[in-house]
């Protein structure tokens, strides 16, 4: 059996995923000061932290600039795509992980966290490099 062999960047990604996955999930459920803004707010900001970092751990050469830039493009139409609601979504809306990853209500309030999200994904990855 061969062994596969991660990069130092990709084992560093790794590692950070590991942390982040359980706090974004637990901004869904968190219930205390400020849970509307950590609900919706935050959990948004993580979420593209999320996605720069699986990005780029599948592929570790892109540009950190163009990654946040491609992504923040990408989350943001998902955003859009919550005002269609054609029953193939709909039913992918129902499960915990459809509501996470392609939401379920649009708001113009989302998009500015997007951007913070993805600037602090490419500062994350910058360090990273």
């Amino acid at each position: 059996m061969s062994k596969i062999n991660f990069s130092k960047l990709q084992r560093k990604i790794s590692l950070i995923l590991l942390i982040l996955i359980p706090i974004g999930f637990y901004t869904k459920f968190y219930h205390g000061p400020a849970q509307h803004w950590v609900n919706d707010n935050l959990s948004g900001a993580l979420y593209e932290i999320f996605w720069c970092l699986v990005i780029k751990w599948i592929f570790p050469g892109i540009r950190n600039i163009r990654l946040g830039i491609g992504v923040f493009c990408a989350t943001t139409l998902l955003e859009f795509a919550q005002l269609w609601h054609p029953p193939l979504l709909e039913a992918i809306r129902l499960t915990f992980i459809g509501r996470t990853l392609i939401g379920n209500s649009f708001s113009w309030v989302d998009i500015p966290h997007y951007a913070l999200g993805c600037l602090l994904g490419y500062i994350i990855l910058e360090k990273l490099d």
